[in-house]
């Protein structure tokens, strides 16, 4: 009897686990794309294992800020957007303003990458706005017809394939690697053979920028609504464990492939990232043979597909959700996803891509870099608003994050805060 009570238990956790899983994947889908493809190559290709450990440490310490997003959804029933409302609204005004600054141009940079991997791939000869609408009207009717529960399924299906072919790759070539060049800290290397401004960026962008944190407390709740189930903490904290490993381990791959076929090389790398990861597929498999192309292919187009996908579903519903809040003014309301100003956020985010990619394409890395400059510098505010809505009162005491995460959350502010400021004065002086 005990035994088969048991089981059932274990049944029914695995059922609460499974209907829970889906925004931690929606989240690593978002963090593996140009901070993975270019950023962990790059590094890869130039330092070898040199920045493994740069990579290490930014992943560390971000991860309190990211797993406090699903970690305050599931413990509230409320994304961080309401979170930061309960800071105040200048709170919700900056994240809105930050938000639309660097949405729409984070979104350009992403399809136009995706785009030139598409029509490489398919050896396509089309302008970059064709290729570009011909990546994205598949993804916006997916997110039409399929609504959220369309978006957790193929970035089931897409991940999977982007974890296989990924990791395939890297097994192949890891043979190849100069393992004496794992360093813990590049000091014999920044300022030599990588710029420190690479380093930044590096490190900024790795996994991602702490403002997706608010998408991943949004997907939370919509997985409960698509469910029929709310979802546990617990649950929650695993499902984003998993996406947060799976990033982490897909950074290191990355790093792998660049380490392993571009160090040393001789070669001279492309500085934009779309060239520069056609060059990567044309000197793996020239490298380890040709078979090895279709792997390469796989591994970045799904790489930047994924990310495509949830981006142009992460923005609006971000969007969408603060201005919800920022107009109830305190009332409560319940939640509302996927309405009117989700659509016209989705529609004037796409319609400016085709603008920036048909009139402003030469000016699109000033813009990019102006928008991952801002997300950088602001990381650390925002990683201080997300510690805030986890020990504010409305969180249930026994969900609040314990010492350990507590501690390693200021950690992260200090030192990223630190490096902001430096980054400032160095820009400055």
């Amino acid at each position: 009897m005990k035994a088969t009570s048991g089981r059932a238990a274990g049944a029914d956790t695995r059922s609460r686990l499974w209907a829970a899983f889906g925004p931690g994947l929606l989240w690593a889908a978002t963090a593996i794309g140009v901070s993975h493809l270019v950023q962990s190559t790059r590094a890869g290709a130039s330092a070898g294992f040199g920045l493994a450990g740069v990579i290490l440490m930014a992943l560390i310490l971000k991860y309190p800020f990211f797993e406090y997003g699903p970690r305050y959804a599931a413990a509230t029933g409320h994304s961080l957007v309401e979170g930061y409302a309960r800071t105040g609204r200048w709170a919700l005004w900056l994240y809105l303003t930050i938000t639309v600054l660097t949405t729409g141009v984070v979104q350009s940079a992403v399809v136009m990458f995706t785009a030139y991997l598409v029509g490489f791939t398919l050896g396509l000869d089309w302008s970059l706005p064709v290729l570009a609408a011909g990546v994205m009207a598949p993804c916006a009717g997916l997110l039409w017809w399929g609504r959220f529960r369309g978006l957790d399924l193929s970035i089931k299906i897409i991940v999977l394939l982007l974890g296989l072919s990924t990791l395939l790759a890297a097994v192949v070539s890891l043979p190849r690697a100069d393992l004496s060049t794992v360093s813990i800290w590049p000091a014999g290397v920044v300022g030599s053979t990588v710029p420190f401004v690479f380093l930044l960026a590096l490190a900024g962008w790795m996994p991602s920028a702490i403002d997706i944190s608010v998408w991943s407390s949004l997907w939370t709740l919509a997985k409960n609504d698509i469910s029929g189930q709310v979802c546990s903490v617990e649950a929650a904290r695993h499902d984003f464990l998993v996406g947060y490993l799976g990033t982490a381990v897909l950074a290191f791959a990355f790093v792998t492939l660049g380490a392993s076929v571009m160090f040393g090389s001789g070669a001279t790398f492309a500085p934009e990232g779309t060239l520069f990861s056609t060059q990567l597929v044309e000197l793996y498999s020239a490298t380890l043979g040709a078979w090895t192309r279709p792997v390469v292919l796989v591994a970045v187009v799904t790489t930047m597909l994924s990310t495509t996908l949830t981006v142009l579903d992460g923005g609006p519903r971000a969007i969408e959700r603060t201005i919800f809040v920022l107009r109830q003014r305190g009332s409560a309301q319940p939640l509302v996803s996927c309405g009117p100003i989700y659509w016209w956020s989705l529609v004037v985010l796409v319609s400016l891509t085709l603008v920036v990619m048909a009139l402003f394409i030469g000016n699109l890395t000033t813009m990019v870099d102006f928008a991952t400059t801002l997300a950088f510098l602001t990381g650390p505010l925002l990683g201080y608003l997300n510690l805030r809505a986890v020990t504010s009162d409305e969180m249930p005491v026994e969900h609040r994050p314990g010492r350990p995460m507590l501690v390693l959350s200021w950690i992260g502010i200090i030192l990223l805060g630190g490096t902001g400021l430096f980054y400032l004065v160095s820009v400055v002086g």
